[in-house]
């Protein structure tokens, strides 16, 4: 495309939330795709804090390689944050602010790369500048590994983390079995997910049978019943001579309350902090049953692991942020690139577009039908979607020392 006929403007691309293995690799898709219609892309420093300060960077100084490395590095590489704006009456000051700074470099595309908060501070940016009558187009773009945003089939994200639960449940597991005749008896894993049950149940694909790991899962969408859970152990153990479970940080009791509540803090969205889930309920294991117990809580290491990256999750990844890039310049104004799944077998995909409107603070949840009638494990149903997004590896390059090649730039 000429310089002649080139859209006007600058697009702006931002990270916010908990990043992903692969969220620098829809960031990358973005560059490239902005470059290929001409577009200048500015990155905010920090998520929404960097158009907030005016803390900007130009990314016009990556190379081609630059461009490729970005997208097998994990982490976010323009900086995250977890900053959730009020309505529009309440942070009206700062959202003005934000208008100033897209005026400022001439942005006319806003691309937010996020879950559900993100999507809805899109969403009210759009608002804001329709009101002022300036002219942006605002996109979501799709990442967590909750897998928990409403319309699309899954989020990038999801997949890479799904694929490091299930592989590490099942490694652990064998070591457990090796070990269990004179040493530990029950392995307790914990999972994220706060209200929905997604990555705890990736790790139902570790195993088919009942015998077989993880033998109990503790999903959020069910009540957390302790006498339940502690007699479905015993069970396994006198059965199997090991059991392995696999435990959502966010699973409540009958009163409503996290069972991993960590003394009550909140985090900067507004969400009860959660972690300890695994900790707790080994230690009621031990108390009761007397089982030798280990317990895992592995926190950051499951959205970061790059190095066990899902290859479908890796193409879902870059074309959420190729769409996005055309959405936008087609003036899909207050829109998300969402994933639609075609057919289970062989798996079938495309990206479409979706209001901002129908997804914004949603939640999608475990369906019933994914959930085993005894709300300890996963059904066919489950598999038959979970299978096809932890397929495949999308490897990084790997040095001489043994260490995958991931950059770290210094941006200006």
């Amino acid at each position: 495309m000429s310089k002649k006929t080139r859209p006007a403007g600058t697009l702006l691309y931002a990270q916010s939330g908990g990043v992903t293995a692969v969220i620098n690799a829809t960031a990358a898709a973005v560059i490239a795709e902005a470059r290929v219609h001409g577009v200048p892309v500015l990155a905010a420093r920090s998520g929404i804090l960097g158009v907030l300060n005016d803390d900007l960077i130009d990314t016009s100084s990556l190379r081609p390689a630059d461009i490729r490395t970005l997208a097998h590095t994990p982490g976010g590489a323009f900086g995250s944050c977890r900053v959730k704006l009020k309505s529009l009456i309440d942070d009206r000051a700062r959202y003005e602010q934000l208008l100033d700074t897209f005026r400022k470099h001439d942005v006319r595309y806003f691309l937010y790369n996020g879950g559900n908060d993100s999507a809805d501070t899109a969403l009210k940016v759009s608002q804001l500048a329709k009101e002022f009558n300036y002219p942006l187009t605002c996109i979501g773009v799709p990442k967590t590994v909750d897998n928990d945003l409403a319309v699309t089939d899954c989020c990038p994200g999801f997949g890479s983390a799904a694929k490091y639960t299930a592989v590490s449940v099942r490694e652990c597991a064998l070591d457990v079995a090796a070990m269990a005749s004179t040493s530990t008896k029950v392995f307790v894993y914990e999972a994220m997910g706060r209200h929905a049950g997604w990555l705890a149940a990736s790790a139902g694909l570790a195993g088919r049978t009942p015998d077989e790991a993880p033998h109990l899962i503790l999903f959020p969408e069910r009540t957390y019943d302790e006498a339940a859970f502690l007699a479905a152990v015993d069970a396994v153990v006198k059965r199997v001579g090991y059991c392995v479970v696999v435990a959502s940080e966010g699973i409540q009791d009958a009163n409503g309350k996290f069972v991993a509540d960590a003394g009550g803090g909140t985090d900067s969205f507004g969400h009860t902090q959660l972690g300890g889930v695994a900790s707790h309920l080994a230690g009621r294991v031990q108390q009761t049953l007397g089982y030798k117990v280990h317990w895992a809580m592995p926190d950051y290491l499951q959205r970061s692991a790059r190095h066990i990256a899902s290859e479908t999750d890796f193409r879902h990844a870059q074309a959420v942020g190729r769409k996005a890039v055309q959405f936008a310049l087609k003036g899909l104004n207050a829109t998300m690139p969402v994933i639609r799944r075609i057919s289970d077998s062989p798996y079938r995909w495309r990206v479409e577009a979706a209001p901002l409107e129908r997804i914004a603070n949603a939640e999608k949840k475990m369906p019933d039908d994914f959930i085993r009638e005894d709300g300890f494990g996963i059904t066919d149903a489950a598999r038959r979607y979970l299978q096809p997004l932890i397929r495949g590896e999308a490897y990084p390059p790997y040095a001489k020392d043994g260490l995958p090649k991931y950059a770290r730039f210094d941006f200006v």
